[in-house]
């Protein structure tokens, strides 16, 4: 990550960071499982062949975290962020296996300034999360709230 940290100016639409690679380890699925979602699928091997889901397989909401980090990794704490409003879209379009790698990016679909918080503006953001086959397991969309560059008082923006 840069010494310098993003400014809301330093997201324009189509900006595009890069995600991972995340490997996905058998333990890290099995102790998020128990503490959050507890599925036999999510807890042993062999329950996760006899399912659906064709292995061990990561929770949906393991997925998500993996991506958070990924974005947090990526970009997130290199900005001046303050948090997101919500989540617009989460899909979790293939199951995530012990021993897959995952990456992706982030692409900045829109930005605006905040009209209800002066020095602030919201972007939003398109996930796009595959595995090391190149198949699509995860899709999102949300905005993230991100600070403004600050203005000298003459209407110049202050070097970063």
């Amino acid at each position: 990550m840069s010494a310098e940290k993003l400014f809301f100016e330093d997201f324009p639409p189509g900006q595009r960071f890069t995600l991972g690679p995340k490997p996905v380890l058998a333990e890290e699925i099995i102790e998020f499982a128990r503490e959050f979602d507890p599925q036999p699928m999510h807890l042993d091997e062999a329950a996760g062949r006899a399912s659906i889901l064709g292995g061990l397989a990561a929770s949906g909401w393991h997925t998500s975290s993996m991506l958070m980090r990924m974005m947090a990794d990526s970009y997130i704490l290199n900005a001046h962020c303050e948090g997101a409003p919500g989540i617009d879209l989460m899909e979790w379009r293939k199951p995530v296996l012990a021993g897959d790698t995952l990456d992706g990016h982030s692409t900045v679909l829109e930005a605006r300034l905040m009209r209800s918080r002066l020095g602030m503006g919201i972007v939003k953001f398109r996930h796009v999360v595959e595995n090391q086959r190149g198949e699509l397991v995860c899709l999102s969309e949300n905005s993230v709230m991100i600070r403004t560059r600050p203005e000298d008082g003459m209407g110049r923006e202050v070097s970063r």
